[in-house]
This record gives C-alpha cells, structure tokens and sequence, in this order.
C-alpha cells in the first residue's frame, strides 16, 4: 500500500457554514445543530505520488470534480436550500480527496444520474463517479471502476407498523413498488407480488406510507436512506435478495487511478473513517455499519 501522507483533521464546524450543512446527517436535514464528520485531509500529498499520474495533478491543482446522485437521501442528496450534496457517497468523496490533500470546500460536485455516469468519465466531465455505481463487466469496457466500496442488493420498505412482511418471502399477493422499468420490480413479479410502477422513488414512498402499497424495493442502501429520513415511520427487512457492488468510476486513460482508490478505501476501513462516514448518512435509520467489503484486484 502507498504510504498515507501526514494528515491535518479539517473540522466542519470550524470552516464555512456550506461545510456544516454537507456533512449533516441524512436523517436531520436542515439541523444546524446536527452531528458532523471531521475529514482528515493529507499535508504535502503531491510528494506522494510519481510525476505524470493525476493523483499528483489532482493534488498539484488543490481541487477535484466528484460526480454523485442528488436525489437518493442517504447516499447521494441535495436539496433546494443545501450547497452541497450529502450521503454516504459524497462522504466517501471527501475520503479520497482527503487523501489528495483537497478539502471538502474545493470539491467540486456534479450531479450525476444513472445515463450519463460513462460519458461523464470519457469526456472529461468528472474525475470520479460515486454514485451508487454498481460493478458489472460491461461497464469496465468503457470506463473504469475500483472498490467495491459497499455491498447492497435488493429488499424491501415498508411502514414501522407493517409485521406481516419480514422478507421476500411475505410478498406473495402484496402489492410492491419501485420505479417503472426497473428490474426490482420483474425480480419481485417472479416471487408472486402484484408489482406498482412509478416514475420517482419519491412517489413509491409516498404509497408506502400512507397505504396504498404494502412495501417498495429497489437497492437496500436507496431503502436505507429513506428509512433515514422518516425513521419512525419506515424500515428495512429482509435479507437482500440481489448483489450489486458499488463501486468508484474513473477514465480508462488513467488506470493509475484504481490502486489509489483501493489503497485509500482500505486505509479508510482501518482507520474507522469509512465506518464514520456510514453512520452519520445511511446509519441514521438504526442499523449498523455492515461488514466491510472485499476490494477487487486492480488486475481484474
């Protein structure tokens, strides 16, 4: 592993009020007084890394293009009045610019959505994609992917007081929505639920909540998060019935890229950053971190 650089701790409430409002934990938006996250962030990181690599340039330059969801609560979110976004993701953004002596502050976000996380990579747009991109062969054909820095699969939301639905095996018969289109709803079909469609997640919860629909299902994280903002009124159950491996998106032309995010993603699993980083974001529903992924070989 390359040598971690001599650290400074970069607190959110000792800097500008933007800062304080993109840690803020999913689950109190808008709370000035909510829990923050300190961000270690590498003194003299340019000296550790080779000429010619764009770790070096990204540390030379002091600022960083991170590509990241706006509407997923827990992962990747920003709302109307915030200046920037939070979620798991965007925290683990910070991770990796740390490492590159790059401050939250001089980040800079792009909303990504699921079409154009490829061509945001291959034109130059971003230089990283954390936007619950899961790993898949197809994708490493045109651009590359690091991690997995989080393993989720598919489950289901429903209300707090729902006990007749603890897992896929309770659906047959129910009613369960997800975005039209989407594959979770076919997976669900097969286990004998009468599937919902619509256009947002934000409409299924909506279902979910006031009864119309018995459960929603997509990615367990995507569940998570909304179990975060209203944590009195939703959960999660059941044991994932999919794999999706998320991964860190970054251009083929720079595949100096992959053994940085591993290195850095595994000094962030040691030092208990990355476990920080899940509970202030995804872990404000009332679970607990999961065990920590396996990385991928570089080489793969």
């Amino acid at each position: 592993m390359r040598p971690r650089p001599t650290l400074r701790r970069f607190t959110a409430a000792a800097a500008a009020a933007v800062l304080a409002t993109s840690i803020t934990a999913c689950g109190n938006a808008g709370n000035d007084d909510s829990e923050t996250r300190d961000v270690d962030v590498a003194e003299n990181a340019a000296d550790e890394f080779e000429d010619g690599t764009r770790m070096k340039e990204l540390a030379e330059d002091g600022k960083i293009t991170i590509g990241v969801k706006y509407d997923q609560p827990g992962l990747g979110f920003k709302g109307a009045t915030d200046d920037m976004p939070r979620g798991f993701d965007p925290e683990i953004g910070k991770i990796l610019a740390g490492s590159l002596g790059i401050a939250p502050e001089d980040i800079t976000w792009k909303e990504t959505i699921s079409d154009n996380r490829e061509p945001f990579l291959q034109e130059g747009e971003v230089d990283l994609v954390i936007a619950t991109y899961s790993i898949t062969d197809e994708r490493r054909q045109v651009v590359g992917q690091a991690g997995p820095y989080y393993v989720t699969g598919q489950q289901l939301l429903v209300r707090s007081d729902n006990d007749e639905i603890n897992g896929v095996e309770d659906i047959k018969g129910s009613e369960v929505c997800s975005v039209t289109g989407s594959t979770s709803l076919d997976n669900v079909k097969k286990e004998g639920a009468k599937p919902r469609g619509f256009d947002t997640y934000s409409e299924c919860v909506d279902q979910v909540l006031d009864g119309t629909v018995d459960a929603m299902t997509t990615d367990g994280t995507i569940l998570l998060g909304y179990a975060a903002e209203q944590p009195d009124d939703l959960k999660v159950v059941g044991e994932p019935f999919s794999e999706e491996l998320y991964g860190i998106g970054y251009s083929k032309d720079r595949p100096e890229m992959c053994q940085w995010i591993n290195d850095t993603l595994t000094q962030a699993f040691e030092d208990g950053s990355w476990e920080e980083a899940f509970d202030v974001t995804l872990g404000e529903s009332g679970v607990d971190a999961p065990e920590k992924p396996e990385l991928q070989s570089c080489d793969a």
